[in-house]
């Protein structure tokens, strides 16, 4: 089943202050980091998803944007509209502590991102030794420098091996 254009629009219509619409679909703009953080600063938002077929096209005459989470197709857009929300919640303010946001994977402006890659460093947690697996003894040094310095090195590392699209100069 295909959702319908008028009861959509309707239901957008009714909404105050008129929010800023978006309409999920895979056909959509790719989502990102730096799209989250835009959206963060905009006072209301409507998402628009679809269930199985999706909504009629029309709708998205009615959107100020069509957005896709990624080159993947879902059940329904109801995952995808949790993401985003997510996504820019913890961007509002008093949600995650500012610092915190300096140093994450895709941040847009990060620290972290500009200086060392785009992929978050390898965190541990106790026992130092599980299976075999040990904990880099770097961490365990105390020397903030030499962690410094191996976050920076591992941040890298992972982004290569795992994301290397993203070191391409684009």
């Amino acid at each position: 089943m295909v959702a319908r254009v008028d009861i959509i629009v309707k239901a957008l219509e009714s909404i105050r202050p008129k929010p800023y619409t978006i309409l999920l679909s895979a056909s959509g703009k790719k989502y990102t980091e730096g799209y989250a953080s835009k959206l963060a600063k905009l006072p209301n938002l409507a998402l628009v998803c679809g269930h199985y077929e999706g909504i009629d096209a029309r709708v998205e005459k009615f959107a100020d944007v069509v957005i896709s989470i990624g080159d993947f197709v879902l059940t329904g857009g109801e995952i995808a509209a949790a993401a985003i929300v997510d996504s820019i919640t913890r961007l509002l303010p008093g949600v995650i502590h500012p610092e915190s946001l300096k140093y994450e994977s895709f941040g847009s402006g990060s620290l972290k991102r500009q200086l060392w890659g785009n992929l978050e460093y390898p965190q541990y947690t106790r026992p130092e030794i599980f299976r075999g697996l040990k904990v880099p003894q770097v961490l365990l040094s105390g020397n903030h420098k030499k962690v410094e310095t191996w976050r920076q090195k591992e941040t890298l590392k992972r982004t290569r091996k795992f994301r290397p699209d993203l070191l391409k100069i684009k």
